[in-house]
């Protein structure tokens, strides 16, 4: 079934069965996906004995690893520029960088109270500048942006809790385009743009419902999975379990998912993390599970993987 949304401009096939597994192997929910440079797949699963699920360029099956060292809950991955591989586990307060071959080549982490603006209060996002600087969203328990060298060592922080410009209620996921960077400021429901500094270059309020993932496309857009309040608005179609594209002023250039959330072709649940590789095809990763099926009787595992292959 092709979506198509953007006055025609942006249509896509809904592809839920894209990615092979070997038997026996589950995702129970997808909370983040990657693309490498390579076009390879990488999905972070909440699934403690496969972590981290590598696909080729066509969704095959090519490894599984992480399961003895990824122990935390899993929240972002990014198969960055640099070749290496980043993964945000958020209730270990711990960044960790590896190889594509599964070998770990740096770990940062720390625990600090709630709000209290230091590193780390359950992070749940990284990205990297082109320098290899880390930008890591934190996240659950503070209300902060901090930037990382590339080797490690702490620079500086921005942001604090509240609504204000420049403020953040949950900085959940992060995204950089060149010297752009853009958190999905969840709770707010608001979307703000950054220079490489921490200095606020713009606010898009009134646009999206509660954005949890966020990503640039190579067209320069910002696509943002949006996800409705647990338990809340469940009779309120059309608000929230939907992609939208923006383009980098902030100005809609398309939604696409069905006003109904579910589980069939073109519709969504709990959409968490994206990434967009070369072609335009757009992966959205869902908490489905988290959002929905752990309260189900009996609980079961939900949809939570899906490629939108670009058509036109």
């Amino acid at each position: 079934m092709a979506i198509s949304a953007g006055a025609g401009s942006y249509v896509y096939e809904a592809e839920t069965d894209w990615a092979t597994l070997p038997d026996g192997m589950r995702f129970i929910e997808v909370p983040d996906v990657s693309v490498a440079p390579d076009g390879s797949v990488y999905l972070f699963l909440r699934n403690p004995a496969n972590p981290v699920v590598v696909l080729s360029p066509d969704g095959g099956f090519f490894r599984t690893w992480g399961s003895e060292r990824l122990t935390g809950r899993a929240h972002a991955i990014l198969a960055a520029h640099d070749g290496f591989i980043y993964c945000v586990e958020d209730d270990a307060n711990r960044i960790t960088k590896w190889t594509p071959e599964a070998e770990l080549v740096l770990t940062i982490t720390a625990e600090a109270p709630r709000y209290s603006g230091r590193p780390f209060n359950r992070p749940t996002d990284v990205v990297i500048d082109a320098d290899g600087r880390l930008f890591i969203a934190d996240g659950y328990g503070n209300a902060r942006i901090h930037r990382y060298s590339a080797t490690g060592e702490h620079e500086i922080s921005w942001g604090s809790a509240g609504i204000g410009p420049g403020e953040f209620l949950v900085p959940h996921n992060i995204a950089i385009d060149g010297e752009r960077i853009y958190v999905a400021d969840r709770e707010a429901h608001r979307v703000q743009v950054f220079d490489l500094d921490g200095t606020l270059i713009d606010i898009w309020n009134n646009k999206v419902h509660r954005p949890c993932g966020i990503t640039v496309g190579p067209d320069h857009n910002v696509y943002v999975g949006e996800n409705r309040a647990m338990h809340l608005l469940d009779d309120a179609d059309g608000v929230g379990h939907c992609v939208t594209v923006w383009d980098p002023d902030g100005n809609l250039l398309a939604r696409f998912g069905d006003a109904v959330e579910g589980e069939g072709r073109g519709q969504f649940i709990a959409p968490h993390g994206m990434a967009v590789n070369a072609d335009g095809d757009v992966f959205v990763g869902e908490v489905s599970f988290t959002s929905r099926g752990r309260a189900m009787q009996p609980s079961r595992e939900l949809k939570s993987f899906t490629r939108l292959r670009r058509v036109s």
